[in-house]
Formats: structure tokens, C-alpha cells, sequence
């Protein structure tokens, strides 16, 4: 069933009308019927695939993309709307992880078992509560859309911006969030289809139809996945409302000529750990396991790691382009990274978050994103400083990326 900003919108209280405000501001954000997406330049091609017989469906995204709920449903919603067809549903979701990291792994975990039909992004929850700055956000999404229409002009994209808490109270005060205004900024620049269920949510919960804990929180209940679930077929609905011309083919998406960030990570990539000229006090463990009892993330946990706990251990790392970072396990343990660049540019990183005392989490840490293109050498040492809340000196690494 679809539900309007139009039926919602009658007889609400002061706090719902604030909202009218902050969908004015993010007029790109919702459709002319006052629905919670815009079809911009619409899903024919995934159609088309879908109606020939084969396709592959690839999703994209942090811990509510991974978990079973959403995508789960769309895979079966998907299988029974062309049941003659063949589909290959592609998990590429890992929890924790932000559109920096999405841009990096972009290569290795969407497009490595093939072509791809329809794409699904969602970063707008961990962008924002990962810290990612206006820039980040901007050149992590980017770095995903621009690279996958160019590995396929034709690939359809749907990108999406699910819910938290502060999604909410920002919605409800009559604010657009600004992880939402930027990842918008990159779906109107490419005519990619939007899917705003950040918004839906609060003004659903400003209306009564029902509550924060019936939804089920950041990572919805049942319930909640349900309501991403109906909106999402909503825009397939409206996407897909009228019949294909017959012998309907594919077409290239335009792309524009220039980014809308010179150095966003557009040629973003992992790079092995091993390329690094490491020295005394790091070691490669082929399938590194943490001693503590925090908890791991699957992919980040009986893996090869590049790993020191040493601190004054040191390493190089050369490497081309405009951005260069590592993608770590940091738990509870996490330590700071002293690092320059071409031996001028100097700084340290304290790879501690504000979950790493329970948890050892996936994070990517960028040391530069602003060079001169052409090659560069990297130079890492682990400090014998420490944050006071780690409990040692670690550093994981799994991946090293440069864009």
C-alpha cells in the first residue's frame, strides 16, 4: 500500500507540520505525488533484464543491508514479480562500513562474479555515524556511482537513506539530515532513483501509526523491514507502471562530462597488504583472530592481516593518486598510527572508536584524500602513544585503498 505525505499531512500536530519544511528543503527527495522517492531516470534497463531471464541483483551497504530483512524480502519480491526468470541476489553488505569503504571494495564485491542489473546503495547511516565529514560523504557515494556507470553505462541503481535516531529528531525539528542532502546531491547530478526512508519513518511516527521500539531501531525489527519493504515496491510500481514498447532495448545513462568532486573516489581500490615493505614487528597472520573475548565482523575475522603490536614498528607503502587509507580491524586494543607522505605531510590517527572497547570494528581511515596525482610513498609507524581507553598498541590491516 502506498502512503502519501498528502493523507499524513491532515490534521497533524505542530511537530508534523515541521517536516513540510525540511521536504521543501529536499525537494529531490520525494516525487510530485509527495512519495518517498524519485524515479528520476527510472529502472527500464533492470526491467528489461529482468523480463529476458537472467539478471543479477547486487546490494551494497553497512549492517541493515547485510542482516536478514529487507533485502531478503526484495529477493523474493523480485523472483515473484518475473517468476520465469533467473535471478543471482549478491550480498554485498558488511556491517559497520561506510560509502568510503564502498567505493574501494566497489570492484572486489559487486562487479567481481560479472555484470550487474540493478544495484542497491544505502550509506546514509553510517556515513553519518561514522563522523564522515560533508566531503567524505560526497566523495564516497560518488565514488560508487560514478564507478559503477562506468564499468556499465547501463546498470540501473536505486540509492536509498534508512533510519536512526538522530535521522529522526532532525526530521521532526524540521531539518534535512545533511549525510541526506549530500548523497542527494550525487543521485539528482546522475539521475539515479532515491528511496527516503529516513523520512517516511519520522513522519509515520509524527502521525501515530507507530513508534520507534515497533520499528525496531536502527536495525529494524520485522515490522520495520516490512516498511522498507512496501516502500521499495512502491517505486517498482511506479518505475515499472507502464508496459515496455515492444522490443524495448537497454540505453546508457548519461554521464556527466566532470564530477561533482574532482577527487572524489570515483578510481577508488583495495590494495594488498602484502605490497607494503614492512619491517621489524609486523607480521602477516593468515587467519588472524582476536585473544580478547570483543566481538569480530564476518570478513574481518579469520582473514590474512598485515598485524603489529609493537610500538616503533614501521612500514612504506607505494602507491598512485589523489587519496591513500587502510581498512583495519579496530577493537579494544586499537593503537595510534604515526604516518607521513612523501616525508611532508605528517600526522597521527588513533585508530580507537567509540564502539572498538566491545567490538572489533571494520573501519577505513583515510591519511590524505587531497594529493597531487602520480605516484606517492606512504610511511607508517605504530606510536608508543596510546589512547587512554585502548588496552594496547594494535593495528590490523586488511586492506590498504588509494583512489
Amino acid at each position: 500500500m502506498r502512503t502519501t505525505c498528502i493523507l499524513i499531512f491532515l490534521g497533524l500536530s505542530t511537530a508534523v507540520l515541521t517536516l513540510r519544511a525540511a521536504a521543501q528543503q529536499e525537494s529531490a527527495a520525494s516525487n510530485a505525488n509527495g512519495d518517498y522517492f524519485m524515479i528520476r531516470n527510472g529502472l527500464s534497463n533492470a526491467r528489461i533484464a529482468f523480463q529476458n531471464g537472467s539478471a543479477r541483483v547486487v546490494f551494497l551497504g553497512g549492517s541493515i543491508t547485510h542482516m536478514d530483512g529487507w533485502r531478503a524480502l526484495i529477493s523474493q519480491d523480485l523472483q515473484d514479480r518475473f517468476p520465469h526468470s533467473t535471478f543471482d541476489f549478491v550480498d554485498a553488505g558488511i556491517p559497520s562500513t561506510g560509502s568510503t569503504m564502498g567505493a574501494a571494495r566497489l570492484r572486489r564485491d559487486v562487479f567481481s562474479r560479472g555484470p550487474v542489473d540493478l544495484l542497491f546503495v544505502e550509506f546514509a547511516v553510517n556515513d553519518s555515524t561514522n563522523h564522515r565529514t560533508p566531503t567524505e560523504m560526497v566523495r564516497g557515494m560518488e565514488g560508487i556511482i560514478a564507478q559503477a556507470r562506468a564499468s556499465d553505462p547501463k546498470l540501473d541503481i536505486i540509492m536509498m537513506h534508512f533510519v536512526d535516531d538522530e535521522k529522526i529528531a532532525l526530521y521532526q525539528g524540521g531539518h534535512t539530515p545533511e549525510v541526506i542532502l549530500n548523497h542527494e546531491r550525487v543521485a539528482e547530478y546522475y539521475g539515479v532513483p532515491s528511496i527516503n526512508l529516513a523520512r517516511e519513518v519520522a513522519v509515520r511516527i509524527a502521525a501515530g501509526e507507530f513508534d520507534w521500539k515497533k520499528f525496531g531501531g536502527i536495525h529494524p525489527a520485522p515490522f520495520g523491514h516490512e516498511v522498507y519493504r512496501a516502500t521499495i515496491n512502491s517505486l517498482f510500481d511506479a518505475a515499472w507502471a507502464n508496459p515496455l514498447p515492444e522490443n524495448a532495448a537497454k540505453r546508457a545513462h548519461a554521464v556527466p562530462e566532470n564530477p561533482l568532486d574532482a577527487k572524489s573516489y570515483y578510481r577508488a581500490r583495495l590494495i594488498d597488504p602484502t605490497t607494503a615493505n614492512a619491517g621489524d614487528g609486523w607480521d602477516l597472520d593468515p587467519a588472524w583472530h582476536p585473544e580478547d573475548k570483543a566481538g569480530t565482523r564476518e570478513g574481518y575475522v579469520d582473514v590474512p592481516m598485515l598485524v603489529s603490536n609493537t610500538p616503533g614498528a614501521t612500514l612504506t607503502l607505494e602507491f598512485e593518486g589523489t587519496a591513500v587509507g587502510m581498512i583495519v580491524a579496530a577493537g579494544p586494543d586499537a593503537g595510534m598510527v604515526e604516518y607521513s607522505i612523501d616525508g611532508a605531510k605528517t600526522g597521527i590517527i588513533d585508530q580507537f572508536t567509540e564502539w572498538s572497547h566491545y567490538l572489533h570494528i571494520p573501519w577505513a581511515y583515510t591519511f590524505d584524500a587531497d594529493l597531487d596525482p602520480g605516484p606517492h610513498v606512504l610511511s607508517m609507524r605504530v606510536s608508543p602513544r596510546k589512547n587512554p581507553k585502548s588496552s594496547g598498541y594494535g593495528v590490523r590491516i586488511k586492506r590498504f585503498y588509494a583512489n
